[in-house]
C-alpha cells in the first residue's frame, strides 16, 4: 500500500469504530427504554405479562422491516433493565458493550459483582461474543475466587488482605465488595 495514504485509511476506520460505538450505545439506550417502560406498566398492574406477546405481533404485524422485537427479546430487555436500574454506575459501561456482550453477562451472572467483573472485562479486553459465550468467562471468575479462596486464612495472610485491597480500589467499592470471600475459611 502506498505510504502516502494509509493516514486516510486510519482516519476512515477510526471514523467507522466511533460510528459503530454511536450506533451501538443508542440502542442498548433503546433497550433500557423499552425494559423500563414495560417493566413501570407491569409493576403498576396497568399491562399483564401477555401483553408482550401481544406488542412483539402488533410490531410486526404493523411494521415488519422492524426486526428483532420477538416477544422472547422484549422479554430479555425487560430483564436487562430490572437487573441494572439499580447499579448507575455500570450505565455507562452497558453502553459501551454490544447487546450480545450485554446479553452473554447479564443471563449467565449470578450476582452484581460477577456482572460487573465481566462488564469491565469485556470492555477492557475486548472480548468477543464467542469468548464470554462459550464459557470460558465463567472460569475467569471462578479462578479467581479460588485463588484468593485457597489462600491461608484471612487473619494472617497478607496476600489475600491486598488482593482484596485492590480490589476494593479497582471496583470502588469501600465495602462489602466479596465480602462471601472474608467469611470462607479454607
Amino acid at each position: 500500500m502506498d505510504n502516502r495514504f494509509t493516514d486516510i485509511i486510519h482516519l476512515i476506520k477510526q471514523s467507522r469504530t466511533k460510528a459503530i460505538k454511536a450506533v451501538n450505545a443508542e440502542l442498548i439506550n433503546l433497550y433500557w427504554n423499552i425494559g423500563e417502560y414495560i417493566s413501570k406498566k407491569i409493576e403498576q398492574s396497568e399491562w399483564g405479562d401477555s401483553v408482550v406477546t401481544e406488542l412483539a405481533n402488533f410490531i410486526q404485524t404493523h411494521e415488519p422491516e422492524i426486526k428483532g422485537f420477538s416477544d422472547k427479546n422484549i422479554w430479555r430487555m425487560k430483564q436487562f433493565y430490572e437487573i441494572y436500574k439499580d447499579f448507575p454506575k455500570l450505565s455507562t459501561l452497558l453502553r459501551e458493550i454490544s447487546w450480545s456482550h450485554n446479553l452473554a453477562i447479564f443471563s449467565r451472572c449470578k450476582t452484581s459483582e460477577e456482572r460487573e467483573f465481566y462488564l469491565k472485562l469485556a470492555k477492557q479486553e475486548n472480548y468477543s461474543f464467542r469468548e464470554l459465550e462459550n464459557g470460558s468467562m465463567r472460569s475467569v471468575w471462578h479462578d479467581l475466587n479460588c485463588r484468593l479462596l485457597k489462600r491461608v486464612k484471612w487473619e494472617k495472610d497478607l496476600y489475600k488482605y491486598a488482593a482484596l485491597k485492590w480490589l476494593q480500589t479497582k471496583y470502588k467499592k469501600k465495602s462489602n465488595l466479596f465480602s462471601h470471600w472474608l467469611l470462607v475459611n479454607p
